[in-house]
């Protein structure tokens, strides 16, 4: 058996073993002459050899040979969309399926897309996913159930519409903005249905739902109703996260987080005001002492209402080499705090944190204020002094401090994320996150409660939407209690809690 291409003399098949071209055996069909060879030439091949003046080495060049363009240019690509969706039957193909007999029916529940915008790439992985298995379904003998939907609800796209206005939308009555909102998500309801319909996704197109139909709006209301009735809704006062530059409250699922987000760090005194029976002794007849603290949001400074502390925990009375004041702080913080505040610190004695219940300190904007010290779980050692400022309005577990011990939750900041008037004339209308963080500095700087104030680079939570720094802030929310859902789902053979409408 001979293998490859063997010349008898001068022509193309040297020049097939120049250039390189697959060696076949006889066996298959090959004829071992190059006269045998058969070559066809092709539009362009001469492109892939060196030139040549004559062209005497195109026709060498083995390509297959087909109708199919290799190209489409300007309406070709769309024309031949249209042509593939007609002679397939795209359109045709639900309808048919659903007059078919079939002896099983597969539901698909459409999760729906924001109508918020163009088709993107997400759409359709999305659509052609689902797509892929009705078609599967379909293949298998089942019929296929599967109507789309739009959200056209949330701030997603209200932002959008705002955004399309430019200029100031303040204004604008809520009744103004829910009309061009749903103005904006009809135009994109629109867009992503034909490009939906385009990619051959077959789904019942003529019976879409969308979330601001009145019929759906109503049987989410009559839902709602009933979850009311069940005990399952209620309005509560409580920190949330806040986003400015949306004007709203955001759950956690809503939130990205900037690892490179620059805030003001600072460490604050609050002078004692009432020490402790223990802390009484260790101090007769010393210099006044304060506490020290640490946070990265200056602008809750103002509502702070105590400085809670760990009780298992040691703590230590320091003085400053430099200042000669007297200051308390974890025993395990000393050093590090110290170093910091590019100093050094005398330990003068130690105590359990437990030592230090039914004192008070003073406030480090308001003399004569007190800010009771309070035990606490969340205190931890991982940063800071190992004692926490605590702003009830202003955070999670500061609330709860604040619920166990009657402390006032009142909120300084507005929807828009600046002082109120009741915050003082040398804050109201300043941006807690700018202008606003730069005015307490200045305030406790001016009080004398300021050590150290700089910068630092650290994750911090972010409105997904409007990709802008979010707060926390008390206000008026909805709520769904969902603590009894829980419970009753844990019961083996308990029916489950129906949330529904016959």
């Amino acid at each position: 058996m001979r293998w490859g291409l063997c010349s008898l003399g001068p022509g193309p098949a040297a020049v097939a073993r120049i250039w390189g071209l697959p060696r076949f055996p006889c066996s298959l069909g090959w004829r071992g002459r190059t006269r045998g060879f058969v070559v066809r030439s092709v539009t362009g091949a001469s492109s892939q050899l060196p030139s040549s003046s004559n062209g005497r080495y195109r026709d060498t060049v083995l390509l297959p040979q087909t109708s199919f363009p290799m190209k489409l240019l300007g309406r070709q690509q769309p024309d031949m969309e249209l042509d593939i969706q007609q002679k397939c039957g795209f359109s045709e193909l639900y309808s048919w399926q659903r007059e078919r007999k079939a002896k099983t029916e597969f539901c698909l529940h459409d999760g729906p897309p924001y109508a918020n915008g163009d088709p993107h790439v997400g759409h359709a992985l999305n659509k052609i996913l689902k797509d892929i298995a009705n078609r599967y379904h379909m293949m298998r003998g089942s019929r296929i159930h599967f109507v789309p939907g739009w959200d056209c609800h949330g701030l997603p796209i209200e932002i959008k519409a705002l955004s399309e206005l430019g200029g100031n939308t303040q204004n604008l009555s809520a009744m103004e903005i829910r009309e061009k909102a749903r103005s904006f998500a009809k135009a994109a309801i629109e867009k992503q249905k034909s490009a939906f319909i385009r990619w051959g996704v077959m789904a019942d197109w003529n019976n879409s739902y969308y979330t601001f139909d009145g019929r759906y709006e109503a049987k989410q209301l009559r839902i709602f109703y009933q979850m009311f009735e069940k005990g399952l809704i209620y309005r509560s006062y409580k920190p949330v996260f806040w986003s400015p530059s949306s004007r709203t409250a955001l759950a956690e699922a809503e939130l990205e987080y900037n690892p490179e987000h620059i805030s003001h760090s600072i460490y604050v005194k609050f002078p004692l005001l009432k020490p402790s029976p223990k802390l009484a002794s260790l101090i007769d007849g010393l210099s006044p002492v304060s506490f020290l603290i640490w946070t990265t949001q200056p602008w809750t400074i103002p509502a702070n209402q105590a400085v809670c502390y760990m009780p298992d925990a040691k703590y230590a009375l320091v003085k400053c080499s430099t200042s000669e004041d007297l200051y308390i702080l974890a025993a395990d913080k000393v050093t590090p705090v110290a170093s910091t505040l590019k100093t050094t610190f005398e330990v003068i004695s130690t105590f359990s944190g437990a030592d230090l219940e039914n004192g008070t300190c003073t406030h480090p904007l308001t003399p004569g204020k007190a800010s009771p010290l309070l035990p606490a779980n969340h205190v931890t050692m991982a940063k800071g002094t190992g004692l926490v400022h605590t702003a009830p309005a202003h955070g999670m577990e500061d609330y709860s401090v604040a619920s166990q011990h009657n402390l006032s939750t009142d909120c300084l900041v507005d929807e828009d994320g600046v002082f109120k008037a009741v915050a003082g004339p040398e804050l109201e209308n300043k941006a807690v996150l700018e202008e606003g963080t730069d005015a307490v500095i200045k305030m406790l700087r001016a009080a004398k409660n300021l050590l150290k104030e700089e910068e630092v680079v650290h994750s911090y939570p972010y409105d997904w939407r409007t990709k802008k720094p979010v707060v926390i802030r008390a206000s008026k929310q909805w709520f769904v209690n969902i603590t009894d859902l829980k419970a009753t789902a844990k019961v083996p053979g308990q029916p489950a809690v129906r949330v529904g409408f016959s």
